[in-house]
């Protein structure tokens, strides 16, 4: 269940990354400042709410959407069609400011939040905790909810045939900036989402949109770049890895995923120069 869990998180947090890297060819590692953000928001707002944790998600989601706006309106925005070594040293640059910033305002302890229910279920002899029930449906409805967006809006379609071709897309006239920050702002608010559903399991720290990130890199190039379904399974498969190797060797657990990345690099090197 572990697995399943770390693979739902991966899939919330990777999918935006995903999307952007196969539409505007951006690596954009300020995905991990927004995953980190909406931690803290959720965080700081969860008393204010008397510790209504969805009040508090959304609260924290609605927070980081405008900032995820204004990062593509007037940084990714400028990368478009540029190498890709601009968009990784501009978006490490806002992940590092960020990760300051967060250290300057909430300090550099980690904080420990309370899990919203410790209800179990009991499925074939496992005592199964209902939060992790929680957040691997919620990872399902959202890889649905993906689907049906992309297959029967005129925003989907649009961004579905970025992906194959964004070249051809511009050519038909279509204002891609817009259909561009709209993916933009759906794969932060997803990244926030994932943070603020695992933060109850792990305690929030400054660097933890660093780590997330990496492996949302990691886990966007095993899927494949621009391949949705692709995003879904690579997840869920390096979640389960990691947490069998976890069982054996705790320290080099999420390096395997790094491994799997490697490999999967050297099969592919073609389809990524």
């Amino acid at each position: 269940m572990f697995g399943l869990t770390i693979g739902a998180i991966l899939y919330l947090v990777s999918i935006g990354f995903a999307i952007t890297f196969g539409t505007m060819k951006v690596i954009n590692f300020a995905h991990g400042s927004i995953y980190a953000l909406a931690v803290y928001f959720f965080m700081t707002s969860l008393p204010y709410v008397k510790n209504n944790f969805v009040v508090s998600l959304l609260i924290g989601i609605a927070l980081v959407i405008p900032l995820s706006y204004l990062i593509e309106k007037y940084i990714i925005r400028y990368l478009y069609g540029e190498s890709v070594h601009y968009a990784i040293i501009a978006t490490y640059g806002v992940l590092f400011s960020t990760t300051d910033t967060i250290k300057w305002i909430w300090g550099t302890n980690p904080w420990p939040i309370i899990v919203p229910t410790r209800a179990s279920i009991q499925l074939f002899d496992v005592t199964v905790p209902l939060y992790r029930i929680i957040i691997i449906g919620a990872a399902v409805a959202i890889f649905i909810a993906l689907h049906l967006f992309f297959k029967k809006t005129i925003a989907g379609k649009v961004i579905v045939a970025a992906l194959d071709d964004s070249v051809g897309v511009r050519c038909l006239g279509i204002d891609q900036f817009k259909y561009f920050s709209l993916v933009f702002v759906i794969g932060s608010a997803l990244a926030g989402v994932g943070g603020i559903l695992y933060s109850p399991i792990a305690a929030a720290e400054p660097y933890m949109g660093f780590r997330f990130v990496l492996l949302a890199f990691a886990v966007t190039l095993v899927g494949g770049m621009g391949n949705l379904t692709g995003a879904f399974i690579s997840a869920f498969s390096l979640g389960m890895l990691i947490a069998m190797t976890a069982r054996v060797l705790p320290r080099l657990s999420e390096m395997m995923v790094f491994v799997v990345m490697a490999v999967v690099l050297l099969l592919r090197k073609e389809e990524y120069e």
